[in-house]
């Protein structure tokens, strides 16, 4: 998987933003918590990935209205979509200066094209003794979805169908891209932005 950097500067993937707010105190405590209980830095990463795979919900799973965007509000409600929670995943991961990016795919909605098209995140993140970057999706497991971490292989939630002019985006962007943003912030209610208002490319 040939992953491109957005930039060659290390230090933008570790940056606070509003989406990204890593300086909130429930987002600092909670990477506390995680960095604690880790054997390493590697441990670290896998404990975050986990819990912002299993302990935060997929909203569409749980049939919620709800809308989360930021990295705090996905925590204090505990769900959000694939956006908002890579942003979380991305929040915890920079609070321990690791670096971490948001990567793209370009999905059916349903099982088949004439469903519609929708762009999902996953999040990049960096793994220093490696020397490398892999793909982590905190997506959410459910019958028929089983994400996992791996060093030695990609185990997202989602394989690509070329035939189904499925596309991954091979860039790793150091923001959440902006339509992404724009739709979490533009929506009000969960359930009809995931059917109706989700962009279709980048």
């Amino acid at each position: 998987m040939n992953l491109i950097c957005e930039t060659q500067v290390v230090a933008d993937y570790l940056t606070v933003t509003d989406e990204v707010n890593y300086d909130h105190p429930m987002v600092a405590r909670l990477a506390s918590e995680l960095a604690a209980s880790s054997e390493d830095q590697v441990d670290y990463i896998k404990q975050s990935y986990m819990y912002v795979r299993d302990q935060i919900a997929h909203s569409w799973d749980i049939k919620s209205s709800r809308v989360t965007c930021s990295a705090s509000e996905t925590l204090i409600y505990k769900e959000g979509i694939c956006y908002a929670k890579a942003n979380l995943l991305c929040a915890i991961l920079r609070r321990e200066g690791i670096p971490s990016g948001f990567c793209y795919q370009r999905l059916t909605i349903g099982d088949t094209p004439d469903t519609g098209y929708c762009i999902h995140a996953l999040n990049a993140v960096y793994i220093h003794h490696l020397d490398s970057w892999i793909r982590l999706d905190a997506r959410g497991n459910k019958p028929g979805i089983q994400a996992e971490f791996s060093l030695d292989e990609e185990k997202l939630a989602f394989t690509i169908r070329k035939e189904y002019d499925e596309a991954e985006y091979m860039t790793i962007f150091k923001s959440p891209h902006v339509k992404t943003i724009e739709t979490l912030k533009n929506n009000t209610d969960c359930i009809n932005m995931y059917l109706y208002g989700l962009p279709e490319q980048l």
